[in-house]
């Protein structure tokens, strides 16, 4: 019995029993290897997570000691993710010339540069010139991670192997915050530059670690190597069958024909070239269905304004009342702390309870404790009296909003645009995903102390509530759910996109 290839319409010969032999398990199941892989992968995405989290306070110390603005200290902040829209489309490319492994190692080497500068900046051009380069690294670091990571994962865990950048983002975070306590007990002029250039310490180590790690199998069989992704395939999956099944999908995807087993030989040499015409100008409806749903949830995941609320913690706690910096600063180590805690939850129930319900239960929870929040802003805000109970809540619904952010939308959208791009649009979808994600957040950043101003802080938070609002419903009509299935059988999800549950009931019928 013929079946349509699920990346190319090829009909492929291979009979309907030997995938009920061979399917992966939906049980998920943890292979070593590809565990190691993933880590060291995602290590890189940390350094992010620490540049978010250490500028949130070391701002406090710039602004004092280089004597500038608020829009520029807006400016200095949004700027790194503008830069990253900049890094993450180039690594897009580069990632399919020189391979998923050398981007990485690349971005840490560019991150290690920018480091340097913003630590031994001088003046304000100075560190934002740094503040440049370490962006440019940046959106390397966040296409490439993610990417290696979904390429390299079995399909059974991949939603926990992939949402591992997005642990990592928030440990940094996490770490950020702390250093910025430790180090703002130093002289002014040393303080925010240990902060800003301890970043290159862990990335040039991480720019030689990662060279330990075999390359991405789907990239090499479209480079014609297909000795060498056989062998990373029996390393990552479970059984040599399962791994000869996989090859065969990842060729078949790939575009060579029925039955290719020749080494070395590329039947068309993909460096990327036409990919962006197909992806935007020309794309099939169930890549435009894809398209929309990547930008879509990026989009949304920025909107929800979880950018003004890590990187302006303090400001957002001033305005509840805590007025010390001692006191400012230990409040961001709590948001830091439920983040980490709560995206290690995700990662567990990701491919035991799938991407949609986990999605739309996590911006549910945001929209309320966004909305709270706001109220609570409005009420201390006119109050001239000190509320005491509005200061508690205020700081309770900021710990929940970052709780529910990373229990569902912080770590799915990473996960969720790695896995639904066929292969040949894989590397240029994920990094105009990231580009999305990155300048909404870079013009989110950098607009938020002229938004607060403009709109008071209360009436700042009922429009990033609105956003989540309006996300939840695009949510619910438009993602189709991807748990349990291969990178190569996704893309038979889309094509419909407000009736794609009628293409996932009929891949459920007919499974084995």
């Amino acid at each position: 019995m013929a079946e349509s290839g699920p990346e190319t319409g090829v009909v492929s010969s291979r009979p309907a029993v030997v995938v009920a032999d061979f399917e992966v398990s939906k049980k998920p199941r943890m292979n070593k290897f590809a565990f190691a892989c993933a880590v060291l992968a995602s290590l890189t995405s940390m350094l992010l997570g620490y540049d978010i989290g250490v500028m949130s306070g070391a701002i406090m110390f710039i602004k004092e000691d280089l004597k500038i603005s608020d829009v520029q200290i807006e400016i200095l902040v949004g700027v790194l993710s503008l830069y990253c829209l900049i890094g993450s489309i180039v690594a897009g490319k580069i990632a399919d010339v020189i391979g998923r492994r050398y981007t990485i190692a690349l971005a840490n080497i560019i991150i290690f540069v920018g480091s340097l500068l913003m630590g031994f900046s001088i003046n304000y051009a100075l560190l934002m010139f740094g503040r440049f380069v370490t962006g440019i690294g940046v959106g390397f670091a966040l296409m490439s991670a993610v990417l290696y990571t979904a390429e390299i994962s079995p399909a059974s865990s991949r939603g926990f192997l992939t949402s591992f950048p997005e642990v990592c983002i928030n440990s940094g975070i996490l770490l950020g915050y702390i250093l910025n306590y430790a180090f703002s007990k130093l002289p002014l002029n040393i303080g925010w530059r240990l902060m800003l250039g301890a970043g290159a310490i862990p990335s040039i180590l991480l720019a030689f670690s990662v060279l330990a790690m075999p390359e991405s199998p789907r990239w090499l069989v479209m480079q014609g190597r297909l000795d060498e992704a056989k062998i990373v395939l029996e390393k990552t999956l479970e059984t040599k069958e399962e791994a000869q099944l996989r090859l065969n999908d990842i060729k078949e995807a790939a575009g060579f024909p029925p039955g290719f087993t020749a080494d070395g030989i590329v039947q068309k040499p993909t460096h990327g070239e036409g990919v962006w015409k197909e992806l935007l100008l020309h794309p099939t409806p169930a890549v435009r269905h894809i398209l929309i749903c990547a930008v879509g949830i990026h989009f949304f995941q920025q909107s929800s304004g979880v950018a003004s609320v890590v990187v302006y913690s303090p400001r957002i706690f001033e305005k509840a009342g805590i007025t010390s910096s001692d006191g400012k600063l230990l409040a961001t180590i709590a948001i830091g702390f439920c983040k980490t805690v709560f995206v290690l939850v995700a990662t567990v129930l990701l491919d035991r309870i799938g991407r949609r319900v986990l999605l739309l239960s996590s911006v549910g929870g945001m929209v309320g404790s966004l909305l709270t929040l706001a109220f609570s802003l409005t009420i201390i805000n006119r109050s001239e009296e000190k509320l005491t109970w509005a200061i508690v809540l205020c700081m309770i619904m900021v710990l929940a909003f970052v709780s529910f952010f990373a229990i569902g939308m912080g770590p799915i959208t990473g996960v969720y645009v790695s896995e639904i791009f066929p292969l040949r649009l894989r590397a240029q979808g994920v990094s105009l995903g990231v580009a999305v994600n990155r300048v909404i957040s870079g013009v989110i950043s950098m607009t938020f102390i002229s938004l607060y101003n403009a709109i008071t802080i209360g009436g700042a938070f009922f429009l990033f509530a609105g956003f989540a609002a309006v996300g939840w419903m695009f949510f619910y009509v438009c993602l189709p759910e991807t748990r349990g299935k291969t990178l190569e059988e996704i893309e038979g999800l889309f094509g419909k996109l407000v009736c794609w549950r009628e293409a996932s009931k009929e891949m459920k019928e007919g499974e084995p």
